[in-house]
């Protein structure tokens, strides 16, 4: 049996009083997804973060396809710079940054300034500077992110211990606190090899911010793009090989750049459904029927949809709510699907009115076709007792509860 893992960023939320104490996935009219419900398993994932933090993308996906993320993660912005297509060379430091908004007391207002996503002409402005030897190549992902690599062009006179442009460091503090109304975090040197790094990425920011203050476009924008918040730092070692770890042949379907580059990291072939970009307009329908079409070829496919993630962390919950229901539209050509298992659940909850990540438990419906998956007897619709897909029927669900890291093992087990 072919398994097509649909992961819907962000999905589970905490109930919201505005929708009369329900999430988002239970206000929503999803007849589509309630129909596998019915006929599938239902249940609970665990998401994996580290104690006293919030769960990550990079993380909880590499435990979802049952990587450690602790000896595999190589850092945000090496998954970011993969995800866009930019050489990454041995010694190069990537990091993922935002366009953000600073007021005029250097304070955050915005860490996404507005999720503007005209970012071309900003980019152009701020590329290939070159300070002492290092050159910082930038590159659109989408919306509001970039990806960074600093890269060393010659030799330095820079003892080795304090590093120098052919021997950059990714051992060094993220920009971002992740929160507004405070200053950008100063980068600082986890180890004494990386200080050299980290003083010229914080001249690197200095500089850019006083292009970017200055630049004609964000003189129009009521949220101006003047500031690179920065995070991830990382060096590429070796891929990780999925299809070898699993003996299934794999391909990734996003719009995202962080879940190609996830993809890629895995070994993943990459397909492009036109018009999918993680964004709220994104084509979901080209994504659904680019993952139809890749099971002919494929006999595991990753398909990751975003927008849901970024509502919520914009506090829209009636926005998350009518994406859940596009969604739902847009999958009803899987009903149909032969001799395939259908597993759709999400790398980490995402709650509106924290607007962040949380560490809430994440729903997951496994649908086998034709459905297998449970004894006859409970095989048609409404028998199991499910009637909808959402949070309190996924934690009543036949699967129970599980941690993420275990999931694909038992994905697989389902399969055969």
């Amino acid at each position: 049996m072919k398994i097509l893992l649909i992961i819907i960023d962000g999905l589970g939320d905490e109930p919201i009083p505005q929708l009369k104490n329900k999430t988002p996935l239970e206000k929503a009219e999803t007849p589509n997804l309630d129909f596998l419900a019915k006929k599938g398993i239902l249940g609970l994932v665990l998401p994996y973060f580290e104690k006293g933090k919030l769960p990550t993308s990079e993380d909880t996906h590499l435990a979802l396809f049952g990587f450690d993320p602790k000896i595999s993660n190589p850092g945000r912005g090496v998954l970011e710079v993969l995800g866009i297509g930019m050489e990454i060379l041995p010694g190069d430091v990537c990091l993922r940054g935002n366009f953000g908004t600073l007021d005029e007391k250097m304070k955050i207002l915005d860490r996404r300034a507005g999720r503007l996503e005209n970012t071309e002409p900003l980019i152009e402005a701020i590329s290939n500077i070159e300070i002492e030897g290092v050159k910082f190549l930038i590159k659109k992902a989408f919306s509001h992110r970039i990806g960074i690599v600093m890269r060393g062009l010659q030799p330095t006179h820079h003892p080795p211990a304090l590093g120098g442009p052919l021997n950059l460091s990714s051992e060094i503090s993220d920009g971002d606190p992740k929160k507004i109304n405070v200053k950008p975090k100063k980068i600082k040197a986890l180890k004494i090899s990386a200080k050299f790094t980290a003083k010229l990425l914080n001249e690197f920011l200095k500089r850019a911010h006083q292009i970017l203050k200055n630049h004609p476009l964000n003189k129009k924008r009521k949220l101006p793009a003047n500031y690179i918040l920065v995070r991830g730092a990382g060096k590429l070692k070796k891929f990780l090989d999925f299809s070898k770890k699993y003996k299934l042949k794999s391909c990734c379907i996003a719009g995202g750049t962080l879940y190609k580059g996830i993809g890629k990291y895995l070994g993943m072939d990459l397909i492009q459904a036109e018009g999918a970009d993680g964004l709220q307009n994104t084509n979901l329908k080209g994504k659904i029927l680019a993952a139809e079409k890749a099971l002919k070829k494929y006999n595991f496919i990753f398909c990751h949809i975003k927008a849901a993630d970024n509502l919520a962390e914009d506090g829209n919950f009636l926005g998350k709510e009518e994406f859940i229901e596009k969604i739902d539209k847009n999958i009803k050509p899987l009903l149909g699907l032969k001799n395939t298992l259908i597993a759709i659940t999400a790398d980490h909850s995402t709650c509106s009115e924290l607007k962040r990540h949380c560490v809430e438990p994440i729903p997951i419906l496994i649908y086998g076709t034709p459905p297998t998956l449970l004894p006859p007897a409970s095989r048609a619709p409404g028998k199991n007792g499910v009637q909808k897909f959402s949070e309190k029927a996924c934690q009543k669900g036949k699967f129970g509860k599980i941690k993420q890291i275990n999931l694909m093992k038992k994905i697989l087990k389902y399969a055969k």
